[in-house]
């Protein structure tokens, strides 16, 4: 597709085809007083050199572009091979015709049934579909297939859920039938779960690690959840999955398994856009929203990929529609499919192992400087709570004056956590820059 607007010579074919004389001739019905009469006040057209210039003076006044980054909180800034970029801007796959329709071709058909088969082999499901808005919106479609599935009406959330998570399950379900269970040290202690748990109770909902980085115990809450027959819906980090446990391995996991894939080849942007994947048992499958590309061969035995399964209203009766999805996030899943295919196996294992190693020397200097704490005890991955002796909004304005985001401020969610920050510490953060992240924290704590 060339986005070069027509010559002269074209659009006189073009009239030339269709029997007109001139452009006016097209817009004649329209009266006159509701035309302009004047052009459009459009500067002259720049250079490429003077194009870029522009652009870039107005891309350095953002201070994100030059400041390193320690945020997370769902999105996180991991490193992006330059191959991915070429690949995935390739014609055929950024322009094509919107890849969730039937007749949708065979290479983004392709695309789409390799990412649903990456997604199975980390979450250890049986079956996964193309993607879904990002990990909000995929877990709450998770909670309304538990309610169809099981008739009833109440969901159990567990623990440190993500706030804007929960936020976003409150408006599907219209605040109603959502308990909350409380978190203790950081994590979701299975007898508060328990007592929780009810015969009216469809699914029992934990993220893992959670909100606060922290792991939970999936097979403690998986079994709390058959025992009530409700479903367990498990929200991971797709990256943490390389160490984790495949949540959904049977027989003793999870009966569906969501998430954010934005760490997968997409870039933190300035919070999006990003994709959700959705994993879920086989017995599931026809509840499964959005859309599902499946292999197969044609008439001569030949290979080839189609949409098997769509549950929405616009392709079966309206009364069988599980869910409204309607996108694939399309080029955002296929970059994850193509950075998966980049790292293999054992690179998205060094990719999780070299969190885990930077997170924790992270939390250790900084517990190491007075006044500083790290809150919780329990295992964490790539992201871990810490107390400041002053307001996190204190130490953020230090840590920025030398170039540092150095944490996510938790009083947004919670005003009694006005001096925790969530710290997110990704394999790009060299030894350099954590050094000057805990040396920020020293000149702000001091200033208490």
């Amino acid at each position: 597709m060339s986005y070069v607007g027509l010559t002269p010579a074209e659009e006189r074919r073009m009239l030339d085809a269709i029997g007109v004389g001139a452009f006016e001739d097209l817009i004649a019905a329209i009266p006159a007083e509701a035309r302009r009469s004047e052009p459009v006040a459009i500067p002259a057209a720049a250079s490429e050199i003077e194009l870029r210039r522009r652009f870039g003076a107005w891309a350095q006044q953002n201070a994100a572009a030059h400041a390193v980054s320690f945020l997370g909180g769902g999105i996180y800034d991991h490193y992006i091979p330059s191959a991915l970029a070429a690949v995935a801007g390739r014609s055929e796959f950024a322009t094509a015709y919107t890849p969730y329709q039937p007749e949708v071709a065979q290479g983004s058909l392709t695309a789409i049934f390799e990412f649903q088969s990456m997604i199975v082999e980390l979450t250890g499901c049986a079956v996964a579909n193309a993607s879904m808005y990002d990990g909000a919106t995929a877990l709450a479609e998770a909670v309304l297939l538990a309610r169809h599935q099981t008739g009833r009406a109440r969901v159990v959330v567990a623990g440190a859920v993500h706030p804007n998570y929960l936020a976003v399950l409150n408006t599907y379900l219209d605040g109603h039938d959502v308990t909350l269970v409380a978190e203790h040290g950081g994590q979701c202690a299975p007898d508060d779960l328990q007592a929780a748990l009810g015969g009216d109770v469809a699914a029992v909902i934990y993220q893992h690690p959670n909100f606060f980085g922290v792991l939970e115990n999936p097979q403690a809450l998986n079994a709390l959840a058959r025992t009530s027959g409700a479903l367990a819906i498990a929200c991971c980090d797709p990256i943490a999955l390389a160490l984790l446990e495949p949540p959904g391995r049977s027989p003793a996991g999870a009966d569906i398994v969501v998430g954010e894939g934005q760490s997968l080849g997409n870039p933190p942007s300035f919070g999006g856009p990003v994709l959700g994947f959705f994993a879920c048992s086989e017995a599931l499958v026809r509840r499964m929203p959005g859309r599902l590309a499946a292999q197969t061969v044609d008439s001569q035995g030949r290979r080839g990929f189609v949409l098997t399964l769509q549950t929405r209203e616009q392709h079966i009766r309206r009364e069988k529609a599980t869910s409204n999805i309607c996108t694939n996030q399309g080029l955002l899943a296929l970059r994850a499919t193509i950075y998966l295919g980049l790292l293999g196996r054992e690179g998205l294992r060094e990719v999780a192992e070299s969190c885990v190693q930077k997170t924790h020397h992270a939390a250790r200097l900084a517990a190491a400087i007075p006044g500083y704490r790290v809150v919780h005890d329990g295992a964490f991955f790539r992201e871990f709570v810490l107390e400041c002796p002053v307001d996190a909004r204190i130490v953020i304005r230090e840590a920025l004056t030398t170039g540092v985001l150095p944490g996510v401020d938790l009083a947004q969610f919670r005003p009694e956590w006005k001096r925790m920050l969530l710290v997110a510490v990704t394999e790009q953060r060299s030894a350099v820059e954590i050094d000057a992240w805990a040396a920020a924290l020293r000149r702000a704590g001091g200033a208490r």
